[in-house]
């Protein structure tokens, strides 16, 4: 039988400090003014640096400024198309945690599977979900060949996943900065995979969060906090008396990396907040007003009227992977609440532009 999923940690001082102020920027963020087209901006521009950074702890040579043009540009580099590959991959699975999250998508193994298999994808979208490694996985130092983990056996690796999907839906009473942080340590240890592991532990811990409501509007990445200073992130979850799952490192005491986590995203949050104050100093007309009358799914299809006057409900259910039933009844209920305006209602086939109100702070 594999071993209980049960963590051992403490809730330090330190660790309710940072607690403490990832509540106080996310407060912030709620009501700082920014206008649709630079919270649009600033959303791009943390989804490619989430991806620049996630990949570059795998060992990705890409710059930012080139992870920018092989996702907008489909431009190459020589030499270097696997990291083209890993990037594209990466942000295509973030495209899909956003669907996830505005669909209020629980976590399950199949949604985790999907991560995985986008990461995995060079970007391609006619993905399957990928099964479970069927064989052991050894993660050895490169410069000295010496085992630094050793994950559990492959036949354990169902039961430890689900237990661990279960343990994230049991506690929701604990403060999701929390749970995100076991989720990680835990998917980091379990392996699930040959490869892509960490990138994959990584979505789980911002689809967590974003599920909990600690998005910031989407605006921040944990990765850049774990990038610039690796060997933390290593030391931090590298914790118990083995490297060998079954002798300790199940058991070992995360407190040091729950602390560690919860200051990584405290930086991240106020880094956040810093960015829409400058934004604000700009000069950036205020609609915050207007902005807080919507849900999260009319805030994000504020994005689509950026560049489209009229939209049909395919396009806005194309947006988050919606049914076509779902498009035709969510556009409905837009009408009804005076967001969406149909645009000819003698025709069936159904086109929509944005009230007037929504209209005018989209343009001013």
């Amino acid at each position: 039988m594999p071993i209980k999923f049960a963590p051992i940690y403490t809730l330090t001082p330190h660790t309710a400090k940072q607690l403490m102020r990832i509540e106080a920027a996310k407060e912030k963020a709620a009501l700082l003014p920014l206008t649709p087209t630079v919270l649009a901006s600033l959303r791009e521009s943390a989804k490619l640096f989430t991806t620049h950074y996630s990949t570059m702890i795998e060992g990705n040579r890409l710059l930012p400024e080139e992870v920018k043009q092989v996702i907008t540009l489909n431009e190459h580099f020589p030499g270097r198309q696997r990291d083209e590959q890993e990037v594209k991959g990466y942000y295509a699975a973030l495209a899909q945690l956003e669907q996830y999250v505005a669909q209020q998508h629980p976590v399950t193994e199949k949604a985790i599977q999907i991560f995985h298999a986008l990461v995995m994808s060079n970007g391609r979208h006619n993905i399957r979900p990928t099964p479970y490694r069927d064989g052991q996985n050894v993660i050895k130092d490169s410069s000295t060949g010496m085992i630094v983990c050793l994950p559990p056996e492959a036949k354990d690796v169902p039961n430890l996943m689900q237990q661990l999907v279960a343990w994230i839906k049991e506690n929701n009473a604990l403060p999701c900065p929390i749970v995100a942080a076991i989720a990680h340590y835990q998917f980091a240890t379990i392996h699930p995979y040959y490869d892509g592991n960490g990138r994959t532990a990584r979505l789980l811990t911002t689809f967590i969060l974003h599920l909990g409501g600690y998005d910031l509007k989407g605006l921040y990445s944990l990765e850049e906090y774990y990038a610039k200073n690796l060997m933390a992130y290593y030391r931090a979850i590298s914790v118990g008396p083995s490297h060998n799952y079954y002798l300790g490192r199940a058991e070992a005491d995360i407190t040091g990396w729950i602390e560690y986590f919860c200051e990584g995203m405290a930086f991240a949050c106020e880094k956040v907040i810093h960015q829409m104050m400058t934004s604000q100093q700009q000069g950036e007309k205020d609609h915050a007003s207007l902005l807080r009358t919507l849900d999260p799914k009319q805030r994000k299809v504020l994005e689509l009227f950026k560049t489209h006057q009229i939209v049909t409900s395919y396009q806005i259910g194309e947006l988050f992977g919606f049914k076509a039933r779902t498009n035709t009844n969510l556009c409905k209920k837009w009408v009804e609440e005076g967001f969406l305006e149909i645009v000819d209602p003698s025709n069936k086939a159904r086109s929509y532009k944005l009230a007037k109100p929504f209209e005018d702070m989209i343009s001013g």
